[in-house]
């Protein structure tokens, strides 16, 4: 089935963010920043700046621009003494084409006040606001053109913070009702529970790990203290799109190393049945199944299930330092992180 073609309503929203875009960021300049070079050349000199080298043919692919036009850019980088060409070692018709040290001089400049540029017109933003930003960003190149978007980036683990909580219930409830056809008293409950772990928090004993990437929540999950000797783990979650991380796992390891590092003897979950995903997770980790019951919630008939995990036997985990920031890469690595407030 073909695609369906774009609503004039959307061509018109893309057509006014270019507008907006370009305005934001002085492209529409005859001269970019304040200098001598209009905003092709710029990019050529970006180009040639963060190349070994490259042939012409090369940056006119790279920037989608017309050969005769590059041709004629290049002759006036050569007049001006900014570029540097070699023979090509596999085809000596060709050259290879870089900065020289005076295109060198000529480009720092630029790059200083780019940098600058973007930094000005970003202070008034928050840091999750600027996060926000980069990640929609990113989203945008990762869907308009797959094959040169950057991999994805890393997550963060990170204690919750002012706006977390509401955010957790918000989404819990909206996914579960588009999953397994659950209704609004299910993200009752969850907002229940949210509300008082904040109102009851026991710093020692007790924590909520959000997840985080490109500024955007992807999961989140809570132990809470239901005894002096047995914690609960509570509310585990991961937002479809970042499925198939490993990110529920890691949630539940840090759950895990928490409630031993803090003396619980056991650390029980309720769930119910046919939350395979979650089940496969708890299971790998040594959580038994000790008991079911039928019951009727959110809209529908359930099973369910208390686990618990006997914390005595298991032997220590690594994991993020209580209270830090901490980013996980694709290999499980985590590296910790200064921590960011929320203003």
């Amino acid at each position: 089935m073909a695609a369906a073609a774009p609503l004039p309503a959307q061509i018109d929203a893309l057509r006014r963010f270019n507008r907006f875009y370009t305005r934001w960021l002085g492209l529409l300049d005859e001269h970019l920043l304040a200098s001598e070079f209009t905003l092709t050349e710029t990019r050529v000199l970006y180009e040639l700046a963060h190349r070994v080298d490259a042939s012409a043919a090369e940056l006119a692919r790279e920037l989608a621009i017309d050969a005769g036009y590059l041709s004629r850019l290049l002759k006036a980088f050569d007049a001006r003494g900014l570029l540097k060409k070699a023979a090509s070692a596999q085809d000596a018709r060709q050259q290879r084409l870089s900065l020289s040290a005076a295109g060198r001089a000529a480009f720092a400049p630029l790059n200083r006040a780019s940098k600058a540029q973007l930094a000005r017109q970003l202070k008034p933003l928050r840091p999750r606001q600027v996060a926000e930003v980069v990640g929609a960003m990113r989203r945008i190149e990762a869907l308009l053109s797959p094959a040169a978007a950057e991999p994805p980036a890393a997550f963060i683990l990170r204690p919750h913070q002012v706006g977390d909580i509401g955010w957790v219930a918000h989404r819990q409830g909206l996914l579960y009702a588009q999953e397994y056809g659950w209704d609004a008293s299910f993200e009752a409950l969850v907002a229940q529970i949210a509300a008082q772990f904040v109102q009851r928090f026991d710093a020692e004993r007790e924590r909520c790990w959000i997840a985080e990437r490109d500024g955007q929540i992807i999961g989140s999950v809570f132990v809470v203290k239901q005894s002096a000797r047995v914690a609960k783990l509570r509310l585990l979650y991961v937002e479809p799109s970042a499925r198939g991380l490993g990110l529920g796992g890691r949630l539940v390891d840090e759950c895990i190393r928490f409630a031993r590092e803090r003396g619980y003897r056991r650390l029980t979950l309720w769930t119910n049945q046919g939350l395979e995903a979650a089940r496969n997770i708890y299971v790998a980790r040594g959580f038994q199944l000790v008991k079911e019951e039928r019951h009727h919630s959110f809209g529908k008939d359930q099973i369910g299930q208390h686990w618990n995990l006997d914390m005595q036997n298991l032997p220590n985990m690594r994991g993020a330092n209580i209270g830090e920031w901490v980013e996980f890469d694709s290999a499980g690595r985590g590296h910790p992180l200064t921590p960011r407030t929320t203003t």
